[in-house]
């Protein structure tokens, strides 16, 4: 066997593999003796196939298996022996000659290769990236207390509607001349008004009382949110997608959920006994509530900050033709439109995955299994608790924790989360981190 590599530029190698008959005559007789083992063919008692017939019918086959497993093997060892950091995998070249696929031929096989670009690292505390410090501006601050106070409110039953109300109602789906029919979809629910999107049905909705008949548009009223307009009308959500019919409502009663007042009782009930005992205590106790729960947004908006820093700093050229052809040969179901839609990210995240996996072999950061099995422990109990009304054991948690890992996707992607993690930590420890502060509302409209 010859494995010979003509480098086309930087980016793309084509690497040839000549094969010779006693490079796999051997394993190919291997192959026909197993088979003669085993085949059960009419005419022959099992197990007593003479080997000379399995090769007269099975020969050809046996010989592209035994040869494409001899390709696969040379390749992958060569690639290994001579240190190539290749992207994608190696695809066969179109100028491949077709075979004959005799036992006495010689084979010569050409394959592309895509190479990774070389770079070198140079993070320092030159570089320098934005890490915020997210403040409650007071309009979120008064939604979430109206919104704690709500919880905490009563229930009355106003007469007549306002913006903040609950209709309970029963819809039914008119023909399109107005009328009722047989087979209508009917429904019993309640319609929050403060969720309905359109401004004209929202109108319509308010100053109404007990059996009042209004016509509406249900699709125009949420903005054709088919999920809203399933959980109404208590229909599949891709028949509501496909919804054009106007509803009647009949309105059945008026809800208003009253908010709680500010006094001792209802501190009590948000925080326990005694420990907040004034409004401007609740109001600070709201805010730094709010303000820890936006410690991971602001550690997302560094990530993806970085990330794109990252991108940008190294500008790195990709063998883009290549990995084009590669992905539409691995996804068979990808359209060429899909393809150009979607490679500009594709690209970006292989630059990011190149940069990081380069800072974990340089600096040697290792990515331990008690860290992985930490990791997605902490990951699954979040997600148990959602789930269940009484406390799992650690003994329980860390059971399935082990039966999560040995599933080799969800292991990968949980070793994957921790490498992304500790790379994130080392570079944190090497740039400039720019703090500000800043308000939530204006946090979000950061790009």
């Amino acid at each position: 066997m010859n494995i010979t590599e003509e480098k086309i530029d930087n980016l793309n190698s084509l690497v040839k593999i000549s094969i010779k008959p006693e490079d796999y005559l051997q394993s190919v007789e291997k192959a026909i003796k197993a088979q003669a083992k085993k085949a059960k063919l009419p005419g022959f008692r099992e197990g007593l196939v003479p080997a000379s017939h399995i090769k007269k019918v099975y020969g050809k086959s046996i010989l592209v298996d035994q040869v494409n497993t001899l390709l696969n093997d040379s390749i992958k060892q060569y690639i290994t022996d001579s240190k190539l950091n290749i992207l994608g995998q190696p695809l066969p070249h179109a100028d491949t000659e077709k075979h004959n696929w005799d036992l006495s031929d010689e084979f010569e096989f050409k394959y592309e290769v895509g190479l990774a670009p070389s770079f070198e690292l140079d993070f320092s505390d030159k570089d320098s990236i934005p890490y915020y410090t997210i403040k409650i501006d007071n309009e979120t601050l008064e939604s979430r207390i109206k919104n704690i106070r709500k919880s905490y409110g009563k229930m009355t039953n106003p007469e007549v509607s306002s913006e903040n109300d609950v209709l309970y109602a029963e819809l039914t789906q008119l023909s399109a001349d107005g009328s009722v029919f047989d087979d209508a979809i009917r429904a019993t629910n309640s319609v929050r008004i403060d969720l309905v999107s359109n401004d004209e049905v929202k109108k319509s909705l308010i100053g109404l009382k007990i059996g009042d008949v209004i016509e509406f548009d249900i699709q125009k009223a949420f903005d054709h949110d088919s999920f809203q307009v399933s959980k109404i009308l208590k229909i599949d959500e891709v028949d509501a997608k496909d919804l054009t019919s106007n509803f009647q409502m009949t309105v059945k009663n008026v809800n208003r959920l009253d908010e709680s007042d500010l006094n001792q009782e209802f501190f009590d009930k948000v925080f326990g006994e005694g420990i907040v005992t004034t409004e401007e205590q609740f109001r600070e106790k709201i805010t730094g509530e709010l303000e820890a729960m936006m410690v991971q947004n602001s550690e997302t908006k560094f990530q993806s900050d970085l990330v794109k820093y990252t991108i940008g700093k190294y500008e790195m050229q990709l063998p883009d033709e290549f990995l084009m052809r590669w992905l539409k040969v691995t996804n068979k179901d990808l359209s060429d439109e899909d393809l150009q839609k979607g490679y500009a990210d594709f690209a970006n995240n292989l630059r990011w995955t190149l940069v990081a996996d380069k800072v974990v072999k340089e600096n040697q950061i290792e990515i331990k299994y008690e860290d992985v099995f930490e990791s997605a422990k902490i990951k699954l109990g979040a997600q148990l608790s959602m789930y269940s009304p009484q406390a799992i054991t650690d003994e329980t948690l860390s059971d399935y924790t082990v039966q999560f890992l040995q599933n080799q996707e969800s292991a990968s992607k949980s070793f994957d989360e921790v490498k992304t993690r500790k790379v994130f930590d080392y570079l944190k420890s090497v740039i400039t981190l720019d703090s500000q502060d800043i308000e939530y509302n204006k946090f979000l409209l950061l790009d």
